[in-house]
C-alpha cells in the first residue's frame, strides 16, 4: 500500500510540475478540460465518448513522454547535437501522430452525430 501511495504522489507531482512549467502540456490539459463537457454533446453514444476522451488522455500522455525525453536530452548535452535533435524530432512526431488520431476520432464522432456517415 505504501508503494501505491508513493507512486500516486510521484504521478501527481509530475502532473503538477508539467502543467506548471510546460505550455504544450497546459494547452492539451485545457483542451481535455473543454472536451469533457463538449464530448457529451458530440459523442453519438457512451462508447464514442470514452474513445473521444481516452484519445485526448493518450495525447496528454504522449506529450508528457515527449517532454521527459526533451528534458533528459537537454540534461545529457545542452549544446546543439544532430542526434539529440533527431531524438527530439521523433518525440515531436509522436505527439503529432497522437493529435492526428484524436482529430480523426473526434471528426468521425461528429460525422456520426450529424448523420454524415
Amino acid at each position: 500500500m505504501k508503494r501505491l501511495y508513493s507512486a500516486t504522489q510521484n504521478s501527481l507531482r509530475g502532473l503538477a510540475d508539467g502543467l506548471k512549467t510546460e505550455p504544450a502540456l497546459r494547452d492539451e490539459a485545457i483542451l481535455l478540460a473543454a472536451a469533457v463537457p463538449l464530448g457529451v454533446i458530440v459523442a453519438p453514444n457512451a462508447a464514442w465518448y470514452a474513445a473521444m476522451i481516452g484519445v485526448l488522455l493518450v495525447v496528454l500522455a504522449v506529450e508528457f513522454l515527449n517532454t521527459a525525453i526533451e528534458k533528459l536530452a537537454d540534461h545529457v548535452t545542452p549544446e546543439q547535437n544532430t542526434d539529440i535533435r533527431r531524438i527530439k524530432d521523433f518525440g515531436s512526431a509522436a505527439v503529432f501522430c497522437s493529435l492526428c488520431l484524436a482529430g480523426l476520432i473526434w471528426l468521425a464522432a461528429f460525422g456520426l452525430r450529424c448523420g454524415l456517415f
